[in-house]
């Protein structure tokens, strides 16, 4: 069995409140009966069971897997002391209502402030069905939670004048699409750069890397962009700018004039079309 406790906002810190009128909704009788004996309920036979914390909503809130420490009643409310679970990855909403059936929630649910017990092994069910927690590389953060923004093109390139029109047509390209292209220098979210560039690939959708000069720096985020899963466009000026450990892979190649630039544009949106429809 496991505890299910939605409310309107998000569960933060150790502790928070439940309306006592709530408890036990979307619960079957036979399994509240099990906690409850002439209107007393057993507190402590509802801690010894792994609980859901979730936000109300089916899309990219969060839900965190944890544990029930305390719970009394005080007034009309239930006061609640809570502990996550650190070796349980957040959880997004619309993940849990993939799983609604196996684990006996109904859409309602996901709308509604109350705390239901059920009669399911939790456990079993996300083993079955969500990813381990991302491992955490040593030089940078990445998200615990992966938030990939579905209209976010992420563009890696060389500065300088000369890339100035070619980011340009990249981004023409992006938007006659319905997307958003950024690039590292239009954000400063971090003192460190790397952490800024590595956030932008993270949360992109796809990744666009120009290999023309043989930038390291490029090359650098272009593992960074595979290793990630993320969907990788590459383009380049000169196919023997492409690292070897790469040639297998499709690239576009372009001129850097307007006529080259103008068929770079149209291979793009075609390209980011599949990606993204």
């Amino acid at each position: 069995m496991y505890n299910i406790l939605v409310k309107v906002s998000s569960w933060q810190g150790s502790s928070g409140t439940m309306p006592g009128s709530r408890l036990f909704e979307h619960t079957e009788q036979s399994v509240a009966s099990q906690f409850q004996a002439n209107g007393t309920v057993d507190w402590a036979a509802l801690a010894e069971m792994p609980a859901v914390f979730m936000e109300e909503g089916t899309g990219t809130e969060v839900a965190r897997i944890g544990r029930i420490l305390s719970a009394r009643k005080s007034g009309r409310d239930v006061l609640i002391e809570y502990a996550f679970d650190p070796e349980v990855r957040p959880i997004h909403n619309r993940q849990l209502m993939k799983l609604r059936a196996e684990l006996e929630l109904n859409e309602a649910q996901f709308y509604r402030t109350h705390w239901a017990i059920k009669d399911i092994d939790l456990f079993r069910v996300l083993l079955r069905h969500l990813e381990p927690r991302r491992q955490q590389p040593k030089v940078f953060n990445v998200d615990e939670l992966e938030r990939i923004e579905p209209r976010l093109v992420a563009a890696m390139m060389p500065f300088g004048a000369d890339f100035g029109p070619v980011h340009n047509t990249i981004k023409a390209a992006a938007e006659k699409v319905g997307l958003i292209c950024r690039r590292a220098d239009d954000i400063w979210e971090n003192p460190e750069v790397i952490q800024d560039v590595v956030s932008l690939i993270d949360h992109a959708n796809v990744v666009i890397c120009d290999c023309t000069g043989r930038n390291p720096n490029v090359f650098y985020e272009t593992g960074i962009a595979h290793t990630l899963g993320r969907e990788v466009i590459l383009i380049t000026q000169s196919e023997t700018d492409i690292p070897f450990d790469l040639r297998h892979l499709r690239y576009v190649r372009y001129l850097n004039n307007g006529e080259g630039r103008a068929e770079l544009e149209q291979r793009l949106v075609a390209r980011l079309s599949d990606l993204t429809s």
